[in-house]
C-alpha cells in the first residue's frame, strides 16, 4: 500500500498541510496537534475516499480531511480497503510499526472546520486510527505494508482417564469448535491449538507458562474444577494469574445452579496472566458450552480492554 501524502496539523479539527515527510515517535506524528498519550495518535484515509467524493483535488488536496497519512491500494489480498481492517492489525515501513486502534469516528458536524469546508466528512466511515509502537521517518512514496492480527487461542483439557484412552475427549473438541465460530463471526484469524493432559498439576503449570510466556491471547481449560481429590486446575491457575475477573464465573454458577444446584460445587475461574485472558472451565460439554456463550458476551471487549484499546 503506497503513500501518496503525510500530513500534520498545529489544531485539531482542522485539515491539515502535507509534508516532505514526518517523524513519527511513542506519541505519534511530531509536530502534529493529534499527537499524545493516548489510541488515536496516527489517521489514514485512502485516496479513493477523495474519488468517491469527485471533489477538486485543487480545493481539496491530501490531507483536507485531517488524515496524517493518504494511501493507495488495498491494503491486503483479502482486505480491498483501510476501514476493512481491524483493531490489532498493523502497518510496518522500515522503523515505523503502527498498529490500528480504531476505525472510524464520530463526525463532529457544523462547527467542524473540515465539515464545514466540504459539507461532510469521510473520515467516520472511510478512516482508521492507529497507534505508533515504534518510531522513524515516513515520506510521500514509501510502502505500508499490511500485518493482519492472528489471535492465537490455546485450549487445554484436563483428564487423566481421557489422557490414557479410556474414552474420547469431547469437552475439549467443543470448546474449540465453539472459540472457532465466535473467532469467525468476529471476523477474527485464529490458530487454535489443543492439549489434552492428564490431572498433573506439574504439567498443567508447565503446558500454561508455556502459552503465556509466548503471548497467547486467550487459555481455556476444561476439567478439574470440581472439590475430588484430582481436581487440580483451580489452584494451578490462580496461582498464575496476576488479576481475576470474578464477575463472569459467579453469575455463570449462580445461573445455573437455579436449575442444577450441582453447578454451584464448581470452581470456575477467569482472570489475566500477563497479557493473556485465562479461562478454567468445568469438563462437560453442557457445561463448556454454557461458560461460553455467557464469556462470549464479554469477550471481544475483554481483548480489547487487554490491547488497551478504547473500542465500545
Amino acid at each position: 500500500m503506497k503513500i501518496l501524502s503525510v500530513n500534520l496539523s498545529e489544531a485539531k479539527g482542522t485539515v491539515k498541510k502535507a509534508m516532505e515527510s514526518v517523524t513519527l515517535d511513542k506519541s505519534g506524528v511530531c509536530g502534529d496537534a493529534h499527537a499524545g498519550p493516548w489510541h488515536r495518535q496516527v489517521s489514514l484515509l485512502g485516496e479513493e475516499a477523495y474519488r468517491m467524493m469527485e471533489l477538486d483535488p485543487e480545493a481539496f488536496p491530501y490531507g483536507s480531511f485531517a488524515e496524517n497519512i493518504t494511501t493507495e491500494g488495498a491494503p491486503g489480498p483479502d482486505i480491498p480497503d483501510l476501514k476493512s481492517c481491524r483493531p490489532g492489525d498493523r502497518f510496518n515501513c522500515g522503523d515505523v510499526l503502527l498498529e490500528v486502534t480504531q476505525i472510524g469516528k464520530e463526525c463532529h458536524g457544523p462547527g467542524c472546520a473540515i465539515y464545514e469546508k466540504s459539507g461532510r466528512c469521510v473520515m467516520p466511515k472511510e478512516g482508521i486510527f492507529t497507534r505508533v509502537l515504534s518510531g522513524g521517518i515516513l515520506r510521500p512514496g514509501d510502502n505500508l505494508t499490511y500485518d493482519p492480527k492472528k489471535y492465537h487461542i490455546a485450549v487445554i483439557t484436563l483428564s487423566t482417564r481421557a489422557y490414557n484412552g479410556f474414552y474420547t475427549d469431547r469437552s475439549g473438541p467443543v470448546l474449540i469448535e465453539l472459540i472457532a465460530d465466535f473467532c469467525s463471526q468476529n471476523d477474527w484469524p485464529c490458530e487454535i491449538s489443543g492439549v489434552l493432559l492428564p490431572d498433573d498439576a506439574a504439567k498443567l503449570h508447565n503446558e500454561l507458562r508455556k502459552f503465556i510466556r509466548a503471548g497467547y491471547d486467550m487459555v481455556f481449560t476444561s476439567g478439574g474444577t470440581g472439590i475430588g481429590p484430582s481436581d487440580i486446575t483451580i489452584g494451578v491457575v490462580r496461582r498464575l494469574l496476576q488479576r481475576e475477573i470474578p464477575g463472569i464465573m459467579e453469575y455463570i454458577r449462580i445461573s445455573c445452579g437455579k436449575d442444577n444446584p450441582h453447578a454451584l460445587l464448581s470452581a470456575s475461574l477467569a482472570g489475566v496472566s500477563e497479557n493473556t485472558l485465562v479461562f478454567a472451565l468445568p469438563g462437560s460439554v453442557n457445561a463448556v458450552k454454557e461458560y461460553f456463550s455467557v464469556i462470549s458476551r464479554s469477550l471481544k471487549h475483554m481483548v480489547y480492554m487487554r490491547m488497551e484499546l478504547d473500542v465500545h
